[in-house]
């Protein structure tokens, strides 16, 4: 999966195909200084060990 997002760093458009990704930064006249593509299959391997803040903090304030 790829992730499309914009120089605010917001996600806009994810898609399996990377053109497609591509293809609505053309769509929506997004030059490549203004977005980042992201290969968001790669990134969720790194996750394995990511904690949900929300937990932490919830068992923290009791």
């Amino acid at each position: 999966m790829y992730g499309l997002y914009d120089k605010e760093g917001v996600l806009r458009f994810v898609d399996s195909d990377k053109e497609a990704c591509i293809a609505y930064a053309e769509l929506f006249e997004l030059s490549c200084t203004n977005y980042c593509l992201m290969d968001l299959a790669n990134d969720q391997k790194k996750e394995k060990g990511f904690t949900n803040l929300d937990q932490s903090l919830e068992v923290n304030n009791n």
